[in-house]
């Protein structure tokens, strides 16, 4: 992916990570200021940052930030991520005890899938890995809970059929459209795009705790990646 036109502009790397760190924080603050002034104490303040902080990961591939600053940043939420199950850090993210540690997970797939594709200068497999989780996940979770009416269990995980059919769309849409941009309207898009989204959906099925937010995204790049190199 180019750099957009206005952005080719912007050259100093103090610059780049301020854009970047101001997405998240008014993302965060949004949250924050739901989970006080609304009744939704919880799902609907995480389900803001789940989907709209993975979405930096694009401004952070326009911007070219270099793999150390993002590295860098991932502990850093990391550590954020794992006080905040014991502390009462950001509320509107995490609940003090609560029993996942899909807020760790997250932070900590962002930094290995730069980490990865960063120096092979490959984003475009880490944007697929991340948005999936941000959109795939996320989307899946809303509306399976709100409209989830042919719910079904495997495992002892229940799931809903409205929430798996939200994340095999989600993720099909977020592959399509990213390898459309990178490599173009081939056949091999649009099958690799059915693939990993068929086997996101699967994974996240049978996740608990929320090690989707780190099995879904490392998998779904993984799967991405690799099957492009075999069929592109």
């Amino acid at each position: 992916m180019h750099s957009l036109p206005w952005l080719e502009s912007i050259s100093p790397l103090w610059l780049k990570i301020g854009i970047v760190a101001l997405g998240l924080v008014i993302i965060v603050l949004l949250a924050e200021t739901l989970h006080r002034y609304t009744d939704d104490k919880s799902e609907l303040s995480r389900k803001i940052v789940h989907i709209g902080s993975g979405n930096v990961i694009l401004i952070a591939w326009w911007l070219q930030i270099p793999e150390t600053v993002g590295i860098a940043a991932s502990i850093v939420t990391s550590a954020i991520a794992l006080l905040s199950y014991q502390f009462p850090i950001l509320p509107g993210i995490n609940s003090v005890g609560r029993q996942s540690l899909g807020t760790f997970f997250y932070a900590v797939s962002i930094g290995v899938l730069i980490a990865w594709f960063w120096p092979l200068q490959q984003y475009q497999y880490a944007a697929i890995g991340i948005l999936i989780m941000t959109w795939g996940d996320g989307l899946a979770g809303l509306i399976g809970q709100q409209w989830g009416k042919h719910q079904y269990q495997i495992w002892g995980i229940k799931k809903s059929w409205e929430g798996s059919l939200a994340m095999f769309l989600a993720s099909y849409l977020v592959s399509s459209l990213i390898l459309l941009k990178v490599q173009g309207n081939l056949w091999q898009t649009w099958l690799v795009s059915v693939a990993i989204a068929l086997f996101a959906t699967i994974v996240e099925t049978f996740s608990k705790l929320g090690i989707d937010n780190l099995t879904v995204p490392i998998g779904s790049a993984a799967l991405a990646f690799f099957l492009c190199q075999f069929l592109v």
